[in-house]
């Protein structure tokens, strides 16, 4: 071969290898799964405690149902069907594992009655790709009611029904 094979190929062996001395000094030990040989996971046993210990904070939908079951069955009816209660109201625990239930120390969810949270799904966007396109909304939100609350005219748990 000549010296034009060569040398671009040897340049190419070389950033093979420091990518794979790099790899092995930046890569943690326990990153993957040895079971069944080397294989690449988002699995760290080192992380495992952390995971067992992890407060989780969004509760869902069917949790709300136990206390909120109203709320819960005009929603499930309405085109609000598919958002989950904590995407609007906020995470039902905290990260020290207080759940919204816990009389004693329960935290107070939120109740963000602004034009802004409506604006989160409810404003057209420019994008021609955009699934928001199919969102019921308004073009103009300056036009529509300004300064106004939507709530004062709109029931965010039926919309249709219109109302708060």
């Amino acid at each position: 071969m000549n010296n034009h094979v060569y040398r671009p190929l040897i340049v190419v062996i070389g950033i093979v290898a420091l990518i794979l001395v790099a790899r092995y000094f930046y890569v943690p030990k326990d990153f993957g799964s040895y079971e069944r040989g080397y294989m690449y996971s988002w699995h760290r046993k080192s992380d495992e405690e952390f995971w067992k210990n992890f407060k989780i904070k969004y509760q869902g939908k069917e949790y709300c149902k136990v206390c909120h079951e109203k709320n819960y069955a005009t929603i499930g009816k309405s085109p609000h069907k598919n958002i989950q209660c904590e995407n609007c109201h906020g995470p039902a625990g905290t990260a020290e594992g207080i759940v919204h239930y816990d009389p004693d120390k329960r935290p107070k969810l939120a109740i963000d009655k602004s034009r802004e949270q409506c604006y989160r799904c409810h404003v057209k966007l420019a994008y021609p790709t955009s699934a928001r396109a199919k969102i019921k909304g308004f073009p103009d939100p300056e036009k529509h009611n300004p300064g106004m609350e939507c709530v004062l005219c709109h029931n965010p748990h039926d919309p249709k029904l219109g109302g708060a």
